[in-house]
């Protein structure tokens, strides 16, 4: 599998998104180093905490034993039709930088489906790590 089937999981994931109260629809696709593609979307509820795409797609994963990465491509916008630059929230960030090097690549997606290439440290420069 490449990016473009990537990129094509990521987008059937968002028809699966459970938002009720944003009506945004995101969808996940994780590359794990194996070559097995998991898939992830947004699932909401009215308590205190909702779930993200890509932390559905990287739980997904690294509770069936996967625990190395290559990229993630990431898709969202307001209804199923339409896409809008869509990149993960700082939970998010956080949450993947326990999991991936600096090489790892976070795909977003454009309204007209251009692919833009991300790193963690693009987007997370100063994350929280803990030092034991």
């Amino acid at each position: 599998m490449d990016l473009n089937d990537a990129i094509k999981i990521a987008k059937d994931a968002r028809k699966n998104a459970y938002c009720p109260y944003s009506k945004y629809y995101v969808g996940a696709a994780l590359m794990a180093s194996s070559g097995k593609i998991y898939s992830g979307c947004n699932i909401q509820n009215h308590g205190i905490m909702s779930i993200c795409a890509e932390r559905v797609a990287f739980l997904k994963a690294i509770s069936e034993g996967e625990k190395n990465f290559e990229y993630i491509v990431v898709c969202g916008g307001p209804n199923l039709e339409s896409l809008e630059e869509c990149l993960p929230c700082g939970y998010c960030r956080q949450f993947m930088s326990e999991f991936v090097n600096s090489n790892f690549k976070i795909y977003g997606l454009l309204p007209d489906d251009t692919v833009v290439p991300y790193s963690i440290p693009d987007l997370l420069p100063h994350g929280f790590e803990l030092k034991i």
